[in-house]
């Protein structure tokens, strides 16, 4: 193979339309645009979804719902999960290496869901109230927390 003999497959590309080359061609006079009106003239544009002035669907639609930007930064883990972790203790990097959490997770909350199975020193993620009281209960530590709601 050479460089200039590289070419397209065979039916891979078409020619362009040429427009406005007579009756014949099937895209003379007008050349496809039809009669008159905005998209008939050269420049002729209006935005996406416009509706030549009626109040466009996108508008008319009632808004529902909420898609948080920054839900795949946090992340939720049940106590009886926990069983999973290698080891006793459990922070962001050994929920991730237990692959319990995401790797894109920046923050990790522990729900009160489940039997804690062993204890646990727990830093560095936050908890449920009830999953401090549970892995306190079975011989855990929680290191101190800023946000335990």
């Amino acid at each position: 193979m050479q460089l200039n003999t590289i070419q397209p497959a065979a039916g891979a590309t078409h020619s362009s339309k040429r427009v406005g080359r007579g009756i014949g061609s099937g895209l003379g006079k007008t050349s496809g645009r039809g009669h008159k009106g905005q998209k008939s003239r050269s420049g002729g544009y209006h935005k996406v979804g416009f509706e030549g002035g009626q109040m466009p669907l996108q508008r008319r639609l009632p808004k529902r719902g909420f898609k948080s930007p920054t839900a795949k930064f946090k992340a939720e883990v049940r106590l009886s999960e926990l069983a999973l972790i290698q080891g006793d203790q459990v922070d962001l990097l050994s929920l991730k290496a237990a692959g319990l959490i995401s790797d894109q997770a920046l923050s990790a909350k522990i729900f009160a869901s489940g039997e804690v199975v062993r204890a646990f020193m727990v830093s560095g993620v936050l908890l449920s109230r009830g999953a401090k009281l549970a892995i306190e209960a079975a011989g855990g530590k929680v290191a101190q927390q800023a946000d335990a709601s």
